[in-house]
């Protein structure tokens, strides 16, 4: 679970909900002060929310880009059905790819796409599904296919505990195994998060989609090595993460880039979460790659 350092949007930034042929989605825009040089779609990852990316929107727009923070359906501020199917990846698939049409539409051109961890995911497979949506794809924490073998089993008590327990049950069973002072990648030396941030995290797990957690938790368990498929799209990729990262490790990452022919950048000092753990490091890495391809 990634916990945001702040949770106060930049003078720079707004909230509002995104209007779609595919509902609504709440999102958080930030803007640069003059003609944007391109847009970013940024897609969170399991459990997360825009909120992920709220250090992120300040350094982006300072480069010049427009940066959209998307809460994907049954995620934190945007609602979703009680049904599993509604999760299913091709369904968030066409969820970002009507999202990208409607920034396109005031933006004038596709946007860059950025999905973190589970977020990259089902990036991709909006990217196979539609290169040409999307200028670019950066893949930020997240790997060639399933979530690494020593990971597994917490999503799997997770599936598990969604199907007999209440939400509120589940968060506190989490809090009980899984310490503030512990990331969610189960990474130790975090310290525990002030009080309105902490409230934070405890009430958008309460505001998200059960089903949404359970249909995307198997697919991280499942996930199929589609690395093969992406390079042949043509479509330019940039692979990012931390120095450490345990849900996919890192030289895992290294050979998907290597896979690719995608740039690669590790953010020194971050693990699974750089966007939040070091976003002036990992804005800089975006913007660059984005300046790049255009």
């Amino acid at each position: 679970m990634s916990t945001p350092p702040t949770l106060t949007l930049p003078p720079c930034a707004r909230a509002y909900r995104l209007d779609t042929e595919r509902g609504a989605f709440a999102v958080h825009e930030a803007r640069p002060e003059g003609a944007p040089r391109g847009t970013a779609l940024l897609v969170p990852g399991f459990t997360g929310s825009k909120e992920d990316f709220i250090a992120l929107l300040a350094p982006l727009a300072a480069a010049g880009f427009r940066a959209i923070a998307v809460d994907g359906r049954g995620q934190h501020e945007t609602p979703g059905p009680r049904d599993q199917q509604a999760y299913a990846q091709q369904e968030l698939a066409l969820d970002v790819l009507a999202q990208a049409r409607a920034l396109r539409g005031t933006a004038g051109g596709p946007p860059h796409l950025l999905g973190h961890s589970l977020g990259g995911l089902v990036s991709r497979a909006a990217a196979l599904r539609d290169p040409a949506a999307f200028r670019s794809l950066t893949v930020l924490s997240s790997g060639p296919a399933a979530l690494d073998p020593s990971q597994r089993h917490r999503v799997r008590m997770l599936i598990d505990a969604l199907g007999t327990m209440s939400m509120e049950q589940v968060w506190e069973a989490m809090r009980a195994l899984d310490p503030p002072a512990t990331d969610a990648a189960g990474s130790a030396g975090a310290t525990s998060p002030e009080p309105a941030i902490a409230a934070f995290l405890r009430q958008r797990w309460l505001n998200t989609v059960p089903e949404q957690l359970i249909a995307t938790g198997r697919q991280m368990l499942t996930e199929p090595d589609r690395v093969e498929e992406l390079a042949r799209t043509g479509l330019l990729v940039h692979v990012v993460s931390g120095a450490v990262d345990y849900a996919w490790p890192v030289p895992l990452m290294d050979a998907m880039a290597r896979r690719l022919s995608a740039r690669r950048t590790v953010v020194e000092g971050a693990e699974h979460s750089p966007n939040a753990e070091r976003p002036e490091q990992t804005a800089e890495a975006l913007a660059g790659f984005w300046r790049e391809t255009g």
